[in-house]
């Protein structure tokens, strides 16, 4: 994408409508081709009638496409230009959130628009880019949230966040200084010690390293803190499960090496969550202002269990137990992982936040990762998951109904 796409687009210090994360992603989740949006937003800007909020929406389009570098560079234009976007709103909203996010990757932010788009609160997401002042006037806003996440392009919006933090005009929720702590290569550190908790410690490990532990000249316990096969490996960086595999010996890690061009890695220790039927179930967590609540329960026939690769909407079986899930979950799941979860609540200290976990043959829970940037949404079709759109929407309003208590907790405390 030419650099001069900033000279070709309308730039306004107010925010500018855009079709927005939400509406997009839904578009591709249920199959429908993006390339004639991505088409019709080309001609607009190519036109020079088209909006900054055209030019990111064609960023995130280019992304899902599959060109992410070509995405990420349109992105990082428009930003150039233009930082204020609403892709929720209402004509008399009962509050008005701004959401702070980095200029990252797809993935990089907090999908905040799932999590309001049906609640009547009004949605501006300002850009925070490192070296680009922040607006003034800052937009009218009731609440904050920073929904930038700590991966490392993020990092730089995350610290002038914090500058910024003790100044805020209104509350701000999910304090940078705690999203920092996310680290998932460090949350062994984090939660290290949480009695029913367990948090394999993760290793990294060069190439040079592994690749002797391949050939048979050194052990792997001798580079890697007494780990032993099986083993769970990543390249450093990597997302979504890229490179994500179990390595069960030496021989299997010199096929992996060989398939791989990357030069640092992850190892952690494999723990078998499989359950007395040999099925793995994975459930993400969903926190909200200290409470738990249940988002999803994938079951599946492998240990890397995925909710949208793991047949849930093929399986009335797995959907019943689902449901099951979400009925019992305040006297089932939560009150026999009470401790733990309390613990990892109260060391991670966020206001949101979700978290992706499973059961040991202990019954302990195993953490997989914690973050902020997980999709918790409502995609999934009502006519095969009749029962989701009532969690979700508890979800949701939980979501909503801590950003109203926030708010209005700083106007009491103000009076």
């Amino acid at each position: 994408m030419p650099t001069e796409l900033r000279k070709r687009i309308d730039i306004t210090q107010q925010p500018i409508e855009r079709i927005g994360f939400a509406a997009i992603t839904r578009m591709a989740y249920d199959g429908v081709s993006l390339l004639p949006l991505w088409q019709e937003l080309m001609a607009k800007v190519d036109a020079g009638i088209g909006t900054a909020g055209d030019g990111l929406d064609l960023a995130l389009v280019t992304q899902l496409l599959g060109e992410k570098p070509a995405g990420r560079a349109i992105q990082s234009e428009v930003l150039a230009v233009h930082q204020l976007f609403r892709s929720a709103s209402d004509d008399a909203p009962r509050l008005r959130v701004l959401a702070l996010a980095a200029d990252a990757e797809m993935g990089g932010n907090t999908p905040i628009e799932f999590l309001v788009e049906q609640s009547g609160i009004e949605l501006t997401t300002l850009y925070v880019v490192p070296g680009i002042a922040l607006p003034e006037p800052l937009p009218a806003h009731d609440i904050a949230i920073v929904i930038a996440s700590n991966a490392e392009e993020c990092r730089g919006a995350l610290a002038e966040i914090e500058r910024l933090a003790p100044t805020w005009p209104q509350p701000l929720l999910n304090a940078p200084a705690l999203i920092r702590n996310l680290d998932r290569d460090n949350a062994h550190l984090l939660l290290g010690e949480i009695e029913g908790l367990t948090v394999p410690a993760r290793i990294a490990l060069r190439r040079t390293d592994l690749g002797a532990v391949a050939r048979g000249a050194t052990a792997l316990a001798d580079i890697a803190d007494g780990l032993s096969f099986p083993v769970i490996a990543r390249p450093v960086g990597s997302r979504a499960g890229d490179g994500l595999v179990k390595l069960s010996d030496r021989e299997a890690l010199a096929r992996y090496l060989d398939d791989r061009a990357d030069d640092h890695f992850v190892l952690q220790r494999f723990i078998d969550t499989a359950s007395d039927d040999g099925q793995f179930r994975k459930y993400r967590i969903v926190v909200i202002d200290g409470q738990p609540y249940a988002c999803h329960m994938a079951v599946a026939a492998q240990w890397n269990a995925w909710y949208v690769t793991a047949g849930m909407a093929q399986s009335a079986g797995k959907q019943l137990e689902e449901t099951a899930f979400f009925h019992t979950f305040e006297f089932g799941f939560a009150l026999r992982h009470r401790r733990a979860l309390a613990g990892l609540i109260a060391r991670v200290g966020l206001d949101y936040f979700t978290i992706d976990c499973a059961q040991d043959h202990n019954g302990d829970l195993v953490v997989f990762e914690i973050g902020n940037t997980a999709v918790v949404h409502n995609m999934e079709s009502p006519e095969q998951f009749s029962y989701k759109p009532q969690q979700m929407c508890k979800l949701f309003d939980a979501f909503a109904a801590m950003l109203l208590y926030h708010s209005r907790q700083a106007i009491r405390s103000a009076a």
